[in-house]
């Protein structure tokens, strides 16, 4: 990090609301006030919502069967991906206007550094409203924007007032904001951790700040160091411009839990999705094939994962001796099964995963 000046950085998160739901409200204008959820099926999982769908209790990742409990006039629409790609692709460009240190964390969410940018004066605030702008004028879609002097921040300000969102951290403003934050907007805090910070009490990131970095270690591990760092409004991660894919896989969720015989029947499906996934990578992007895998999550969530070396994607009768070799292993229903590669000389930790939906 030598010759940046961190605290000095300008970064903007730019979250598109609502994305897939607010694509099909865009092409059928009918939609409009309805509530609607994207991907589910009968026995499937929701991949996003719009807002009047929400008032009702209805959530990403919500099985079907209780979306339409809750909301028996929801519209549920099939995914898209070519459609809501070209979109995305349309905005990227809005972006590219502004700043080339673009980080795309999915179709639909960015980060972009402009610490160098110096229109408006050099205010992010105004550039996140003039790219917010151009964004509806080209696409007819709304974006939500965060700016803050650190991607941690900058997320969290994206989400801070949705929306059609603009939120802005100010380096003078950190220490007072992440005060009285609660730790369950911290990166990586998810069920189990939030479970453990409540054990001790720790509710807010001032909370947090009480306690020193060896105590955290000791209590929290390697984790303990982000806490520290995060609690305090600090992050030095970089946007990274660099797109260095370590696997692609697709993950169908199941609402009931299926045996061997089930499994066999869902996996043609999700091979062929996987398949389709590859062949739409773009050849300056494609990287050689290490191994194929395929993933099982049982009932009681336990996950068995296995792979077999291979340079290329393997057949399906390859995947179907990797599903008896998963099932042997714990001989249990499941309700998740997923099929994968993984890429040669790939070094980052980034991971593409696409989930398909019934």
């Amino acid at each position: 990090m030598s010759g940046e000046n961190l605290e000095n950085r300008k970064i903007i998160h730019i979250d598109m609301d609502c994305f897939y739901a607010a694509v099909e409200e865009l092409d059928f204008p009918e939609l409009k006030g309805k509530p609607v959820a994207i991907g589910g099926g009968r026995r499937g999982v929701l991949s996003t919502a719009n807002y009047k769908a929400r008032e009702f209790g209805v959530r990403s990742a919500m099985p079907t069967k209780t979306a339409q409990r809750l909301c028996p006039h929801l519209i549920l629409r099939n995914s898209r991906f070519d459609r809501y790609r070209e979109l995305s692709h349309e905005i990227r460009q809005v972006f590219l206007r502004h700043t080339d240190l673009i980080e795309p964390l999915s179709l639909d969410e960015a980060y972009l550094d402009v610490s160098k940018n110096k229109d408006f004066g050099g205010s992010a605030t105004w550039l996140a409203k003039r790219i917010k702008k151009e964004i509806f004028e080209k696409t007819g879609l709304i974006a939500s924007a965060g700016v803050a002097p650190n991607k941690f921040l900058a997320k969290i300000a994206s989400d801070w007032q949705k929306p059609d969102g603009l939120f802005t951290i100010a380096p003078d403003q950190v220490a007072g904001f992440v005060k009285d934050l609660d730790v369950a907007k911290i990166n990586g805090v998810g069920k189990v951790g939030l479970e453990h910070l409540r054990r001790w009490n720790i509710q807010t990131c001032g909370d947090l700040q009480k306690w020193t970095k060896e105590d955290l270690f000791k209590e929290f591990g390697n984790w303990g160091a982000s806490l520290f760092n995060y609690s305090r409004g600090i992050d030095h991660r970089r946007v990274s411009s660099k797109s260095d894919r370590k696997s692609l896989s697709v993950e169908n969720t199941f609402f009931e839990d299926l045996d061997l015989q089930d499994l066999k029947l869902k996996l043609p499906e999700i091979y062929q999705e996987l398949r389709q996934r590859l062949d739409n990578i773009s050849e300056e992007k494609r990287k050689p094939i290490k191994t194929i895998y395929l993933k099982l999550k049982t009932f009681d969530f336990e996950i068995t994962t296995v792979d077999q070396a291979y340079s290329y994607l393997a057949n399906m009768d390859e995947f179907q001796k990797l599903l008896l070799k998963a099932y042997d292993r714990k001989a249990k229903p499941a309700r998740l099964l997923g099929l994968g590669v993984r890429f040669e000389d790939s070094d980052s930790l980034r991971t593409l995963q696409v989930e398909l939906k019934i």
